[in-house]
C-alpha cells in the first residue's frame, strides 16, 4: 500500500512541475506575443507617417486615436526627432537662400518691403527683364524655426487661384490687394491693366484700388456682365492672335524679348466668386481664356472661384486661422499671409499712379519712339506677316498689321489731313523693323508730287531705301504705270504660287519653311491717289480693275500687300457693284474728315483733330476703331521750322543705307513722269553694251522707238530681221518728238553693226531737220559707217536708184548689204516723187525688208502715209508705227480690226508692232539731249 501511495506523489508531482512548466512557457509566449503586437503595431504606424507624411498622417481624423494612445508614442517620437534633425541643416541655410533667391527673382516692388515702393510710380516698360516671382507672404516649417519670402509667378508664367474660407476671407482680400498693389507698382502706368468682377457687390471689391479707375487702369465690371467680360478677353486674345503674333512668335513674352520693346499691356482679370461653381458656359468660357490667354498677356486671378483648367494654374488655400498653404511651397510649409496694406497709403498710391498715367497719355511721342531699338532694327521675320506701330494711344505705340487676317489697307483722308505723311511713317517704321530680304516696296505717287522720289537716289542726296525696288512719282498721267505695276504683282503672285505648288504648301509661310534658301520677301505696293488709276472708262480702267480683284483675292497667301491712299473712294465707278475688292482691304485707316473709308455707319473721322487717324483692323466696323495720333516723320518739327536732313525719315533712311546699300543691292528703280528716259541709258539697257557690235548669226538688229512704260523700264524697240514688213514709221504733225523718236531708233542701231557693216542714208526734208540729221550722221561715222545725206531736191534720184537696187537683191543678182533710210518729214517728198518716185517708195517699203534695206522715216500725216500705202503697197508694209500728236481714231486705218482708244499726251507716243503686239501700247519719248 505504501509503495502505491508513493508512486501516486511521484506523479502529482510530477503534474504539478508539468502544469508550471507549462504556465511558464504561456506566460512567455504571452509576454512574447504581446511584445510581437505592440513592435507591428509601431511599424505600422512608422509606416503609415513615412508613406503619407507625418504631418498628413497626424492630421488624418482616422488616425487621430492610435497616434493618441501612449503605447504608441514612440514611432511618433522617432519621425519628429528624424525629422527635426534632417530639418535642422536646412533651416540654417535655406530660408536665407531663399531670400536671395528672391532678390533676382522679384526685385523691385515684386518682392521687397511695401515700405520700400507704396506710393512710387514704377518705370518698367515691360520690354526688358519681368519679375518671375510676386511675395504674397512669410513661410515657415513647423511651428518655429526662421520664416522666409514666399512668392508665386504670375504675369506671363501662371495664373493664379486663392481659396479661402468664410473666415479667412478678409485675409485673402487683403492679400489680393496688395498682390496687385505689388505689380501696379513695379510698371509705368498703362503697361498692365485691371479688371474686376465680384459677384456679390455691382462696385467690386477691392476699393482701396478704385482711384485706378478715372484713367481706365482699373474696369469694374456688374456681377451679371461675366459673359460680357469673358467675351471681352477672348477677343483680345484673338486680336493678339492675328494683329500682333504675325513674324513667327508664339507669345507676346518672346515677342518683347525678341524686339526689346512691350507693345501690348497686360491684362490681369480679377474674379471674385463666392466659392459655387460657375454657370457652365461661363466656366467652359473662362477655361478657354485660362488655355490661350498667358501667351496672349491675359493674367486670371481667381478668388473663391472653383474652376479646373488644363493651363499653368498656382494655387493659394487660406485656413480659418488665415494661414496659407500654397502649390509652390507644397503643404509642410506654413504661409503667412502680408499684413494688409493701410488704406489711405493705398489710395495715395493709386492716385499717383493715375496721375502718372494721365502725364504720360497726354505726352507728345515722337517719330522716333516708333522705332525699334537700334540693336535690334531689322531683325524681325515677316513669314507670318507685317507688323510696326504707326502712331500712338495713350502714349502707347499702335501697331498696323498686315497679315493673313488684314492682308491690304485702304488709307482715306483729304487733301492737308496728313495722309502722306502717314504714309512715310508706316513705310519707315516697316524699314526699320524688317530687313530688305524680308520686305520689298513698290511704291507709287499718282499726284503730281514727288512724296516717294526721296526713297530713290537723287541729286542731292545719293542714300536710298534698300527696301525700295520700284519709286513712280509724278504718274498721273501715266495710268499705264499703275496698270503695269499690278501686272507685275499678278505674275509674282502666280510664280510664288507656281514654287509653293512645287513644295506642295499652300502660302507664303509654309513656302519659307519649305525653302530655306529662297528669297521670299514680303511685298507692299503702296499706291497714293490710286483712283487716278480708275478714271477713265477705258481698256486701262477695265484691266487694271480685274487685276486689282485678283491681287486682293489671292495676293494674301503669297505674302504680296496692297496699300491703297485716296482723298475720296466714293466716287470711283469701276468699283461700284464689285464690293468684294474692298472687302479684302479689312485693314482701314482714316484721317480726319475721310469719307467712304470706314463701314458706312461709322462716323469717327468727322470729330478727328490733325495728325490723328483711325486705325481699325476690322473692316471698319466701329467696334474695331482705335485713335491713333500719328507723329511728324518729315523732321521739320515745329511749323515753320527748316527740314533737318538727318531726323525722321531721311535720318531712317541714311542708317539703313549704310547698313545695307554695300551689299550689293541695286538701286530702287525711279520712275519719274516728267523726266524723259535718256537715249543712252535706253541703248545700254537694250543691248547690254556701249559697243554691242553683232557678229555673225546673233539676232536682228533693234530700232529704239523709246521706254516702256513697265515696272522694269524696258526699252520699247522694233526687231528689224530681213523679213517682210520690217519697217518703222513715226507719226506726227509737229517735230520735236517725231525727231527724237526717229534718231533714237536710227542711232541705237549705228552700234548693232560693226564699222562698216550698214550703208546708211539719210534724208532731211525739212530745214528744221538738218541738224538733227548732222548729228545722226556724225553718230554713225563715229561707229565706222559710211553714211550719205539727202537733201529735198535729189531724193527722188536716191530713191529710185534704191528701188532699183532692192530689184536686183530680189533676183540674187546683188549682195544684201545691210541698208537704212532715214527719212525726215518723208511725205515732204510728195511733190519730188511724182509718179514714178512713190512706186519707188513703195517698193522699198514693199520689198526692201526682206533684202536687207528699211525704211525709218517720219510722216506728218496719217492720210499722207496711207494714202502711200495703196495699189502695190499695204499697211502691212508698215510693221510698226509710233504715233504722237494724232487722235485714236486716226489710227484706225493703220491697224484695222481695233479699237484704238488714244488722246495725246507730251513725250508719250503710241507703239504698235504687227510682230510683237496684240494691242498698241503707250511708250516714252526718248531725250538725246545729254545731261
Amino acid at each position: 500500500m505504501a509503495r502505491g501511495r508513493n508512486r501516486r506523489e511521484r506523479i502529482a508531482e510530477a503534474f504539478d512541475e508539468f502544469c508550471d512548466a507549462v504556465g511558464r512557457a504561456l506566460g512567455a509566449a504571452d509576454g512574447a506575443l504581446a511584445a510581437a503586437a505592440q513592435a507591428h503595431a509601431e511599424a505600422m504606424v512608422e509606416m503609415w507617417m513615412r508613406n503619407d507624411g507625418l504631418d498628413a498622417a497626424l492630421a488624418d481624423p482616422e488616425l487621430r486615436g492610435l497616434f493618441d494612445n501612449p503605447r504608441l508614442a514612440r514611432p511618433v517620437e522617432r519621425m519628429l526627432a528624424d525629422r527635426a534633425a534632417a530639418i535642422a541643416p536646412w533651416l540654417e541655410t535655406g530660408p536665407p537662400r531663399l531670400a536671395e533667391i528672391l532678390v533676382d527673382a522679384a526685385p523691385g516692388s515684386a518682392g521687397r518691403d511695401p515700405a520700400e515702393w507704396i506710393g512710387r510710380v514704377g518705370r518698367a516698360d515691360g520690354g526688358g527683364p519681368v519679375p518671375s516671382l510676386w511675395t504674397i507672404g512669410t513661410g515657415r516649417i513647423g511651428t518655429g524655426g526662421p520664416g522666409f519670402p514666399v512668392a508665386v509667378p504670375l504675369l506671363d508664367e501662371s495664373h493664379l487661384q486663392i481659396t479661402s474660407t468664410h473666415d479667412s476671407r478678409t485675409r485673402a482680400e487683403a492679400m489680393l490687394e496688395s498682390l496687385l498693389m505689388r505689380v501696379m507698382s513695379y510698371f509705368r502706368p498703362g503697361v498692365v491693366a485691371l479688371h474686376v468682377w465680384d459677384v456679390g457687390q455691382f462696385t467690386g471689391s477691392l476699393p482701396g484700388l478704385y482711384p485706378l479707375t478715372r484713367t481706365g487702369l482699373l474696369t469694374v465690371h456688374d456681377p451679371g456682365r461675366l459673359p460680357q467680360l469673358l467675351e471681352e478677353l477672348s477677343d483680345r486674345i484673338r486680336r493678339v492672335h492675328t494683329r500682333v503674333l504675325v513674324d513667327g512668335h508664339l507669345s507676346l513674352r518672346a515677342l518683347a524679348e525678341a524686339d526689346g520693346v512691350r507693345t501690348e499691356p497686360w491684362v490681369v482679370a480679377v474674379l471674385v466668386g463666392n466659392r459655387s461653381a460657375l454657370r457652365e458656359d461661363d466656366h467652359r468660357q473662362l477655361q478657354r481664356v485660362a488655355r490661350g490667354g498667358l501667351a496672349c498677356g491675359v493674367q486670371l486671378v481667381l478668388l473663391d472661384v472653383p474652376m479646373t483648367v488644363d493651363a499653368p494654374m498656382e494655387t493659394v488655400r487660406l485656413d480659418d486661422e488665415g494661414l496659407a498653404s500654397t502649390s509652390m511651397t507644397g503643404r509642410y510649409v506654413t504661409v503667412e499671409p502680408e499684413p494688409r496694406l493701410a488704406s489711405g497709403a493705398v489710395t495715395a498710391a493709386c492716385h499717383a499712379i493715375a496721375d502718372e498715367h494721365e502725364n504720360w497719355r497726354n505726352r507728345i511721342g515722337s517719330f522716333a519712339d516708333l522705332l525699334p531699338p537700334p540693336d535690334n532694327r531689322g531683325q524681325a521675320h515677316s513669314a507670318a506677316g507685317l507688323r510696326a506701330p504707326v502712331g500712338f494711344t495713350d502714349g502707347r505705340p499702335v501697331d498696323m498689321v498686315l497679315a493673313d487676317a488684314s492682308p491690304h489697307a485702304l488709307i482715306g483722308g483729304p487733301s492737308g489731313s496728313g495722309k502722306t505723311n502717314l504714309m512715310l511713317t508706316m513705310i519707315s517704321s516697316m524699314a526699320a523693323r524688317y530687313g530688305p530680304d524680308e520686305l520689298e516696296f513698290y511704291l507709287l505717287d499718282f499726284k503730281e508730287g514727288v512724296s516717294f522720289a526721296q526713297f530713290a537716289p537723287g541729286r542731292r542726296d545719293q542714300t536710298w531705301l534698300p527696301h525700295a525696288r520700284l519709286v513712280g512719282v509724278n504718274i498721273n498721267t501715266d495710268r499705264e504705270f499703275g496698270l503695269a505695276l499690278l501686272q507685275f504683282l499678278a505674275d509674282e503672285m502666280r510664280r510664288r504660287a507656281e514654287a509653293a505648288k512645287s513644295h506642295e504648301v499652300t502660302k507664303l509661310e509654309e513656302l519659307r519653311a519649305a525653302d530655306p534658301d529662297g528669297r521670299w520677301p514680303r511685298i507692299v505696293a503702296v499706291i497714293d491717289e490710286f483712283q487716278y488709276l480708275f478714271a477713265e472708262r477705258d481698256a486701262v480702267t477695265r484691266a487694271a480693275t480685274i487685276l486689282l480683284e485678283d491681287v486682293a483675292r489671292r495676293g494674301r497667301s503669297q505674302g504680296i500687300h496692297l496699300v491703297l491712299a485716296s482723298q475720296d473712294v466714293s466716287g470711283i465707278e469701276a468699283f461700284w457693284g464689285r464690293a468684294a475688292i474692298f472687302e479684302q482691304f479689312v485693314l482701314r485707316i482714316a484721317l480726319p474728315r475721310a469719307r467712304r473709308v470706314l463701314a458706312e455707319l461709322n462716323d469717327a473721322t468727322l470729330g478727328l483733330p490733325r495728325w490723328h487717324a483711325v486705325l481699325n483692323h476690322e473692316s471698319g466696323i466701329r467696334h474695331g476703331n482705335e485713335i491713333v495720333r500719328i507723329p511728324d516723320a518729315t523732321g521739320r518739327g515745329a511749323p515753320g521750322a527748316a527740314p533737318v536732313a538727318d531726323s525722321g525719315v531721311h535720318a531712317v533712311q541714311r542708317e539703313l543705307y549704310e547698313r545695307h546699300a554695300h551689299e550689293g543691292r541695286a538701286e530702287p528703280r525711279l520712275f519719274d513722269g516728267s523726266r524723259a528716259p535718256r537715249f543712252a541709258d535706253l541703248v545700254g539697257e537694250l543691248t547690254g553694251s556701249t559697243t554691242p557690235a553683232r557678229s555673225a548669226g546673233e539676232a536682228a538688229p533693234r530700232a529704239l522707238v523709246g521706254q516702256s512704260i513697265d515696272v522694269a523700264g524696258s526699252a520699247a524697240s522694233v526687231p528689224l530681221p530681213a523679213a517682210p514688213g520690217r519697217n518703222l514709221g513715226v507719226l506726227a504733225s509737229v517735230g520735236r518728238d517725231a525727231v527724237q523718236v526717229l534718231g533714237a531708233a536710227a542711232g541705237s542701231l549705228a552700234g548693232q553693226f560693226g564699222p562698216g557693216e550698214v550703208d546708211v542714208l539719210i534724208a532731211p526734208l525739212l530745214a528744221e531737220t538738218t541738224e538733227p540729221a548732222a548729228r545722226l550722221s556724225e553718230l554713225f561715222r563715229a561707229s565706222g559707217h559710211v553714211t550719205e545725206t539727202v537733201a529735198l531736191d535729189g531724193v527722188r534720184a536716191r530713191v529710185d536708184a534704191l528701188a532699183a537696187e532692192v530689184t536686183e537683191r530680189l533676183g540674187g543678182a546683188a549682195s544684201r548689204r545691210p541698208v537704212l533710210l532715214v527719212l525726215y518729214a518723208a511725205d515732204a517728198a510728195d511733190t519730188k516723187l511724182e509718179r514714178e518716185g512713190t512706186e519707188s517708195m513703195r517698193k522699198l517699203l514693199r520689198f526692201g525688208p526682206e533684202t536687207g534695206v528699211h525704211v525709218l522715216g517720219w510722216w506728218r500725216s496719217v492720210q499722207r502715209l496711207r494714202a502711200l500705202l495703196m495699189m502695190s503697197a499695204s499697211i502691212d508694209d508698215l510693221g510698226a508705227w509710233v504715233a504722237l500728236d494724232v487722235q485714236g481714231s486716226e489710227l484706225q486705218a493703220l491697224a484695222p480690226g481695233m479699237a484704238i482708244s488714244w488722246s495725246p499726251r507730251p513725250g508719250r507716243g503710241l507703239f504698235f508692232d504687227r510682230a510683237q503686239h496684240a494691242a498698241p501700247e503707250v511708250v516714252i519719248v526718248p531725250s538725246l539731249e545729254e545731261p
